[in-house]
């Protein structure tokens, strides 16, 4: 079978599971529907895969596909799930970096996101630029490895030691920023950046990230969001 199938099948078969059983009397169930496609292999999806115990504000059911694609690539495979599967997202978001990937193909991955109703969390260039603004407002362009080095001093300088050292697929990154970091920060600094770049040449736009747009989302802080479910649940979806 191929991956492509495969993916679908999972994710179709972890969907007839979840809304195959009966509610309980009494009881109105409301959850909302996220669907993450990331292009890195390991690190954004540890990452997000740890927030459903978490979140406060509503249950949600996260679910991801991709991995180690380029970013037009990453934004086909959103589209492709969001139609294919049975299930009804209320939000469907494509996760990708720049790294070395070509401007025009940068550029094309988020115009086409915005032209299909795909929300786009980019960074540029790499992801690790989201961790480091939970720290420290940054506005100069990083290698992906001065960002690791910059991440474990912020923590080493949190917790008074040397012992941490960055590991990009670590699946203990959300705690460890939660703990040390301050992710309210991130969400400012990381609108401040955005805020320093205009126009369409996101290529250009570096240092910049808009995974605060999804954190947002799934922190219950997105007032547009949050008016979408209330109305969900009061037609009774």
């Amino acid at each position: 079978m191929s991956k492509r199938k495969q993916l679908d099948k999972s994710l179709t078969d972890k969907f007839s599971k979840r809304t195959g059983g009966q509610r309980k009397e009494g009881v109105k169930e409301l959850k909302v529907f996220f669907l993450i496609v990331c292009e890195g292999e390991k690190t954004e999806p540890n990452y997000f895969k740890s927030f459903p115990s978490q979140v406060e504000e509503f249950v949600l059911d996260l679910q991801f596909g991709g991995g180690g694609i380029s970013t037009v690539k990453v934004v086909d495979e959103a589209i492709k799930l969001r139609d294919r599967l049975p299930q009804k997202f209320d939000r469907v978001w494509a996760v990708f970096d720049k790294d070395s990937f070509p401007d025009a193909a940068f550029n094309t991955a988020i115009h086409k996101g915005e032209q299909n109703g795909i929300n786009c969390a980019w960074s540029n260039e790499a992801f690790e630029l989201w961790y480091l603004l939970h720290f420290q407002y940054r506005n100069t362009p990083m290698s992906r490895n001065d960002y690791a080095n910059a991440i474990a001093k912020s923590v080493n300088d949190k917790q008074g030691n040397k012992l941490f050292r960055y590991a990009k697929n670590s699946k203990d990154m959300l705690a460890i920023l939660q703990k040390y970091g301050n992710e309210d920060d991130a969400i400012k600094n990381a609108k401040r950046l955005h805020d320093t770049h205009s126009g369409t040449a996101y290529a250009l736009h570096n240092p910049c990230t808009t995974v605060y747009k999804l954190i947002e989302e799934l922190r219950g802080k997105n007032q547009i969001l949050n008016e979408e479910i209330k109305q969900k649940y009061e037609d009774g979806e």
